[in-house]
C-alpha cells in the first residue's frame, strides 16, 4: 500500500512541474516572443525571453539564411523606427504543442493577427537557472 501511494504522489507531483514548466513556456513566448517581437513590444522583453545565442532559421527557395538575435532586434528597432509598426490586428498565439524533455523543449504554435493565420512557428528552448528562454525558431510563413 506504501508503494502504491508513492508512486501516486511521483506521478502527480512530476505532471504538476511539467504543468508548472509548460506554462513558464507559454509565457514566455508570449511574452518576449508574441508581445516583444510581433506586437512591438519592448525590446527588453524579448531579451529576457531570448537567449543571447538564439538562432533564427528563414527558408527561401532551397537555401537557409540564419539570423541572430541581435540581427533580429536591429532589423525590428529600424523597422519601429520608419513607422512601419505591427498591424492594427494584434498578434495572438494558440499553442499546436508543448514538449518538454527535461531541460530541453519545443513549442508549435500558430500565430494570428485577427482571424487570419499567419505563421506557424516552432520554437525550440532551453531553461537555465534563470528560466525557459528561446534559442531557436523556424517557420513557415502563410501567403
Amino acid at each position: 500500500m506504501k508503494t502504491l501511494v508513492l508512486i501516486v504522489l511521483i506521478a502527480f507531483s512530476t505532471a504538476s512541474f511539467a504543468q508548472n514548466d509548460e506554462e513558464a513556456i507559454k509565457q514566455v513566448v508570449n511574452s518576449a516572443y508574441v508581445g516583444g517581437v510581433h506586437n512591438g513590444g519592448p525590446v527588453a522583453d524579448i531579451r529576457k525571453g531570448f537567449h543571447p545565442s538564439f538562432i533564427m532559421f528563414s527558408k527561401n527557395n532551397n537555401d537557409i539564411k540564419s539570423t541572430t538575435l541581435e540581427e533580429w532586434i536591429v532589423n525590428l528597432e529600424k523597422s519601429r523606427q520608419s513607422g512601419t509598426t505591427a498591424p492594427a490586428d494584434p498578434a495572438a498565439a494558440k499553442f499546436k504543442s508543448v514538449a518538454i524533455n527535461g531541460t530541453a523543449a519545443s513549442a508549435v504554435l500558430d500565430l494570428y493577427r485577427g482571424d487570419k493565420k499567419v505563421f506557424t512557428d516552432n520554437l525550440l528552448l532551453y531553461k537555465f537557472d534563470d528560466g525557459w528562454r528561446i534559442v531557436g525558431k523556424n517557420f513557415y510563413r502563410y501567403p
